[in-house]
């Protein structure tokens, strides 16, 4: 294999990589924001949301706003992944997320399907496209 495939052959891979990772962790607060926040409220988001101790109109109100800024933010990582703002604002925004299901309702830590076993691997995702973007030396990946 000539140098120049063994390159385009390497780049092909990367690209892929970043790719699925984008459309992943993208899909991922799209799908979060819209069906257990809007399209089915579930039970579990009125819990979490509940704990706060605003009224039922108000939790609800908080529910389907968080789900529009999910969708809005999935469609940002979607379609601005290059930008490593961006990707630092996804690590900032499951950072969150866990500290305030930590914090506020403790008990779903222990659940199957907990805050740490479903936003480690999309933690991991979004490590892997900074990754890249420093390998390139930029701000951005290209």
């Amino acid at each position: 294999m000539s140098e120049r495939e063994r390159f385009a052959q390497e780049r092909g891979e990367k690209l892929n990589i970043v790719q699925l990772s984008r459309v992943v962790l993208g899909l991922s607060w799209v799908y979060h924001g819209l069906f257990p926040k809007l399209l089915f409220l579930a039970p579990l988001e009125l819990e979490m949301s509940g704990s706060i101790g605003l009224t039922e109109s108000n939790t609800l109100l908080l529910i389907r706003f968080a789900g529009v800024s999910e969708i809005v933010f999935g469609i940002l990582v979607l379609v601005c992944y290059r930008n490593v703002m961006v990707l630092y604002l996804n690590i900032l925004g499951f950072i969150a997320l866990l500290g305030f299901v930590l914090i506020m309702t403790p008990h779903l830590m222990v659940e199957a399907f907990n805050p740490v076993t479903t936003n480690a691997p999309l933690l991991v995702l979004t490590l892997l496209l900074l990754q890249e973007a420093k390998k390139r030396g930029v701000d951005s990946l290209k």
